[in-house]
């Protein structure tokens, strides 16, 4: 069985313009890889191996088996991410930390999170309230307000309220504000 070739693949390989964009597809980040009909061939090559060779193949590119239970196309489709990040790289540090954030979240039961709202290491948070200023560090723990640690947002907020308040929309991170 192969993979279906569709005509922009077609008139890529071929050397005909196929979409107006340039030589990169619009993409001025990453220099265009010359071998790159070898590699497509590569991956397309993939479904017509045993389901023995693709397990060794994950295990050769992920230095770990597949988990139990994972289907054959599911065992192709981690090979090829494997084989497509070592040929244009992977994701940035800041992805895959944002990434294990989202992860942290979700283990812990977060039944609903806002990715966007993710704050960088260091952002000083300031916000007047009642004649003061108040400061909020972000660190990789949590908060640090007032020389100790909080892990919400929400708490600092109540400290300094005296009552209940959203962490995030006392200190001006909702929707609307992050949209500017």
């Amino acid at each position: 069985m192969k993979l279906p070739v569709h005509d922009t693949s077609a008139r890529q390989h071929s050397g005909e313009s196929f979409s107006g964009l340039g030589a990169n597809g619009g993409r001025k980040d990453r220099p265009r890889n010359p071998d790159r009909p070898a590699f497509d061939c590569e991956i397309a090559e993939l479904v017509d191996r045993s389901t023995q060779e693709l397990r060794h193949a994950w295990r050769t590119l992920h230095h770990t088996g597949p988990p139990l239970g994972l289907s054959r196309d599911l065992i192709i489709r981690g090979v090829v991410d494997k084989l497509q990040q070592r040929a244009n790289g992977g994701p940035t540090r800041a992805l895959q930390r944002r990434l294990r954030i989202l992860a942290a979240e979700f283990a812990k039961g977060a039944r609903s999170f806002d990715p966007g709202g993710v704050l960088k290491i260091g952002t000083t948070l300031v916000r007047q309230w009642r004649g003061h200023t108040h400061t909020v560090l972000v660190r990789e723990d949590g908060f640090e307000y007032e020389g100790q640690r909080y892990r919400s947002l929400s708490v600092i907020a109540e400290r300094i309220t005296g009552a209940h308040w959203s962490g995030p929309r006392f200190f001006g991170l909702g929707k609307r504000a992050r949209s500017f």
